[in-house]
């Protein structure tokens, strides 16, 4: 008997030890050949695709159409997972990889109609740029006809690879419009259902400006000096008169001190006050992450080289393989020589954030209104149009409304169609593949007003100290931009095209400048720019005064802004909540102990940070989750409007009007004492169940950096390979240094024109989405440890070249 066990066993190890060798060998059949000649039909002369120690693509070609092509093969052999997913999402068509729970993914994504609306942008390119995609595809294509296995998520989803075609790439930039604005599509329908529910004051309080402004031109904009206004009917906060004991039962079981030890997240009252309350208490609405990122840049007048210095960190979700892609192209054009350094974004040709040596340019998200909700009248006439979206076994038929001015949505009963940029022929274009070409800010400038792409802050800088910022991308024309639904005559009288008037900010008298999602438009150009969804402003006025701070700067102190975690924006909430836990210093002493010490930022070993920041969300889901909750019941993404909600928070805590305490609560101190106790309780279930051990809270492992693998969760066993290993910690939103468990700097890159070799580009992770490649991480370590990565390739180890084919 244990003979037969031990041969069991030995046999079992036997097949995992079979299995495991052909997976390996089946993985290492799919890594793409790096060395080598090519002949191919698709290049004109010579050309050359070398990698680095860290697989920077470097690509030497005759001009720009080779270059494309050597680009396409490059991300075609490394990235093309990521591409297909991208231009899937942007299509929808990611339920025939993953089923049924990318559903709602996809009828978001056909709503938008973007496989029809790219092929009508590719007709209206200009003929240049739809040749630079036409070449760019055959890369990829004779990249991925290279393929002798599959890539293994294709191996595991049971999925085929099919061909590259020029629209795709307009897919993908269709992706980065649903990962950059599709959050304003659903703030202005959010702005829209708060007004129509609850009227223009509650409007207007949960809306209003803020004092974080940091216009590039000192503009602010008229603070509210409305009276706030009582809590909204029927939402109205119990009668005074309420059995006062009835209450405290109430209280005392809304705040887990109930005797079954259940926390405060679990109710089982039938009561109308604690129905309400539990909307109150439930609601998990959180700011949408300030994607879009951090971006200044100085003049030569304050460097020590005398040329210009730029900063960019696009702040994006963090997955492997990574977003961006480094990538050198030289090539010439009109006699001149270029190479031009950066990153470029798989599925598209060129460089998007980078430089030339001669300027360089980075982006963050704009937030200009670039969305109309139009309110249709009962009679305006619409149409059905039914989509088939493929699942892995059937398909699922998906029915929208389109109008003449967009698709539909019903609100209320009501519908609205929707007129977004990204709708229109003029929302994608190559035009940013013509900053190699440039020599000066002022080209730079001139270039930067035909590109076309979701709307970012562009800003520049050259060699010869000069220093620029504009809108650079697709913007709406409008005369008086809007927040809510606008009528159909207001529609008819200002019809869809794209604005050719834009500000344009050059060498400020400060010699910098600055964005950070939030406005810095003059506020004298925001009745016609609008507010697309700014941040609140904090971050930006946070880079702005470290800007200010020193009278010289270089690429280390440009990259100390980046990592400047420091927990200004909170510091006064930290404040409200010592006050209130001092007066019960029995219980809570030793929650004193870690305020005390919490080192007033976002660091790895701060649970008093962990503590404020909860609070606050605590206490702002109090004060709103029950008129955001029923927005939600609505069909809108109410979470949109916490980015402003600050201001309307600080009135009430300052004026603690009664009519806004929840049922059985007699004042703010007890509702704010009390959202203390439930965030902490909530964190305590979360990280330390059984002990309760608040150590376990420091913002290190509560906000640990996790950048995963999609399929990573479904694959048993080697799953957890494929993810980067996890990083503790040391950022927040509303600070320079962002980052949330998936979120964060996509890239930090910092670029003087001219002196290149102190350059920096680092990055999330590595360069090959393979995971036997030598590139899967590299690179990595340096983002972790937040190190100085060169922007510049190394020693070469890795050639291809590309010969030109003979027709037969």
């Amino acid at each position: 008997m244990i003979n037969w066990l031990k041969w069991l066993v030995m046999g079992a190890i036997l097949l995992m030890a079979i299995a495991a060798a052909t997976v390996y060998s089946t993985l290492y059949l799919s890594l793409p050949k790096l060395e080598g000649n090519s002949a191919t039909y698709h290049v004109t002369q010579p050309t050359h695709l070398s990698r680095d120690s860290l697989g920077h693509a470097v690509i030497n070609a005759e001009d720009l159409f080779d270059a494309a092509y050597a680009l396409g093969f490059a991300h075609g052999q490394d990235r093309f997972f990521q591409m297909d997913l991208q231009r899937r999402a942007a299509s929808g068509n990611l339920s025939a990889w993953v089923g049924s729970a990318a559903l709602d993914i996809d009828k978001n994504a056909r709503f938008h109609q973007f496989e029809q609306r790219a092929q009508a942008v590719f007709d209206n390119l200009p003929a240049r740029q739809q040749k630079l995609l036409i070449r760019y595809a055959h890369g990829v294509n004779e990249a991925i006809d290279e393929f002798t296995t599959l890539p293994f998520e294709y191996i595991a989803a049971g999925m085929q690879v099919t061909q590259w075609r020029p629209t795709d790439s307009i897919l993908v930039i269709y992706s980065m419009y649903l990962e950059l604005q599709d959050g304003q599509v659903k703030l202005d329908l959010a702005r829209t259902a708060l007004k129509d529910t609850f009227g223009d004051e509650i409007y207007h309080f949960i809306t209003q400006q803020s004092h974080f402004q940091a216009a590039l031109d000192g503009s602010e904009l008229p603070l509210s000096n409305a009276p706030i206004p009582d809590y909204p009917s029927p939402f109205n906060a119990a009668d005074e008169s309420k059995n006062e004991s009835e209450s405290a039962d109430i209280r005392a079981y809304i705040n887990g001190n109930n005797n079954d030890g259940l926390s405060g997240d679990i109710y089982d009252y039938s009561g109308g006050d604690i129905e309400r309350n539990r909307a109150r208490f439930n609601y998990r609405g959180t700011e949408l992450p300030d994607i879009g990122s951090n971006n200044y840049a100085v003049s030569g007048a304050v460097t020590p080289t005398g040329a210009g210095l730029l900063a960019n960190d696009m702040h994006l979700s963090l997955r492997v393989p990574i977003i961006w892609y480094r990538t050198q192209l030289n090539y010439s054009e009109d006699g001149q020589d270029i190479s031009v350094t950066g990153v470029s974004l798989p599925g598209v040709p060129g460089i998007v954030v980078g430089t030339n040596g001669d300027i360089a340019w980075g982006f963050t998200n704009a937030n200009l209104d670039n969305v109309d909700w139009v309110a249709l009248n009962n009679d305006t006439d619409t149409t059905l149009v039914t989509e088939t979206i493929p699942l892995p076994s059937g398909v699922h038929e998906y029915t929208l409304e389109v109008s003449e001015f967009g698709p539909v949505k019903i609100l209320n009963g009501k519908r609205y169609a929707l007129n977004w940029v990204a709708h229109h022929t003029f929302a994608a274009n190559l035009a940013i593949t013509q900053f190699g070409n440039a020599k000066s800010v002022d080209e730079a400038i001139e270039i930067g007003k035909h590109i076309a792409n979701p709307t970012q802050n562009l800003v520049m800088v050259d060699s010869e100290g000069n220093v620029a910022w504009m809108p650079g991308g697709a913007v709406l024309h409008r005369e008086t931009a809007s927040y809510t639904a606008i009528s159909e005559q207001d529609m008819r009288d200002n019809p869809p095209r794209r604005a050719t008037k834009l500000p344009v900010v050059k060498n400020p008298v400060s010699n910098r400048i600055w964005t950070a999602n939030a406005r810095v438009i003059a506020a004298k150009d925001l009745p016609q720019l609008g507010d697309g969804g700014y941040a609140l402003g904090a971050r930006g006025r946070q880079i702005r005064d470290r800007l200010f701070e020193k009278d010289t700067f270089t690429e280390t102190d440009f990259y100390a802004i980046q990592l400047d975690n420091h927990a200004q924006f909170l510091i006064p909430w930290r404040n409200l909540l010592t006050g209130l836990l001092t007066m019960q210093n029995v219980e809570f002493k030793p929650d004193l102990t870690y305020l005390n010490t919490w080192g007033a930022c976002a660091c790895d070993d701060s649970v008093g940070y962990t503590l404020v920041k909860h609070f606050r969300r605590e206490v702002v889901q109090t004060l709103f989750g029950e008129i955001l909750s029923s927005l939600d019941e609505q069909g809108v993404q109410s979470r949109t409007l916490l980015r402003g909600i600050e201001p309307a928070t600080w009135q009430l805590i300052q004026t603690q009007p009664n009519s806004w305490l929840p049922a059985g609560t007699n004042t703010f101190d007890e509702l704010l004492v009390d959202a203390y106790r439930r965030a902490k309780h909530k964190l305590l279930d979360k990280y330390s169940p059984l002990e309760a051990n608040m150590d376990k809270l420091n913002w290190g492992s509560v906000n640990a950096l996790t950048v995963k693998h999609p399929f990573s969760a479904q694959i048993p066993l080697i799953g957890k390979k494929l993810n980067m290993t996890p990083v503790n910690g040391f950022g927040d939103t509303y600070m320079p240094a962002v980052q949330s468990a998936e979120f964060g700097a996509s890239e930090r890159f910092f670029a003087s024109p001219g002196h290149l070799d102190n350059a920096i580009l680092t990055l999330p992770g590595g360069q090959s989405g393979h995971p036997l490649s030598e590139f899967f991480t590299a690179g990595f370590t340096d983002y972790a440890t937040q190190a100085a990565t060169p922007l510049l390739p190394g020693d070469i180890i890795y050639s291809r070249t590309f010969y030109k084919k003979e027709e037969e």
